[in-house]
């Protein structure tokens, strides 16, 4: 149907938003929303990097050392023969052969890539980029058995990618995102597409 619509009229067909999505996505409106969203999300970021820049097991003499009892402990997870399989097999073997071998050169990229995500997320800069970031650990802790905090800062992450274009309002994308490129429009209020 869409593509024979296509053809007859030559024009992409465009599926307008939802009002809430639109609220929620694309309106400054929302932002303060956001707002508090990432500065939360940020600060647990911030606070958990920050711990691992100043322990010499992160990214002090012993650097790495963190990591690979870390890694030991999601491998032993991963043991079906103890009754339980906490994290699959493929996973496992991810960490065993590719990070616990260079646990030292993950250790500094957690440490300090925790830090850069709470940055991003709490000044507001390339907000979309640092919350999908923090997903990415968050679901690399998850597929390494661990629960915490992961499952929600994960959701708030997710959130904060979609709504990438007005997270970062009440921050320093509302000058950087312009800059790269992002357009933004004003609108009247009441105004309708």
């Amino acid at each position: 149907m869409v593509e024979k619509v296509r053809r007859k009229y030559g024009t992409e067909i465009i599926v307008k938003d939802n009002p809430v999505s639109r609220y929620l996505f694309t309106s400054t409106s929302s932002a303060w929303l956001w707002l508090i969203i990432r500065i939360y999300v940020g600060y647990q970021w911030l606070e958990a990097g920050w711990g691992k820049v100043n322990s010499e097991v992160w990214t002090g003499a012993k650097a790495g050392t963190a990591v690979q009892g870390f890694i030991n402990g999601a491998i032993a997870k991963s043991n079906v023969a103890t009754g339980h399989a906490d994290v699959t097999g493929w996973y496992a073997s991810y960490l065993e052969h590719t990070v616990l071998p260079n646990a030292k050169v993950f250790s500094y990229a957690v440490a300090y890539g925790e830090v850069l995500v709470g940055l991003g997320l709490i000044l507001g800069l390339l907000t979309g980029i640092a919350a999908f970031f923090g997903g990415l650990m968050n679901v690399s802790y998850l597929l390494a058995g661990t629960l915490s905090t992961n499952p929600l800062l994960f959701v708030l992450s997710t959130w904060l990618v979609l709504a990438w274009k007005v997270a970062g309002w009440y921050g320093l994308d509302r000058w950087a995102l312009p800059m790269l490129g992002t357009p933004w429009e004003v609108r009247q209020k009441g105004y309708r597409d």
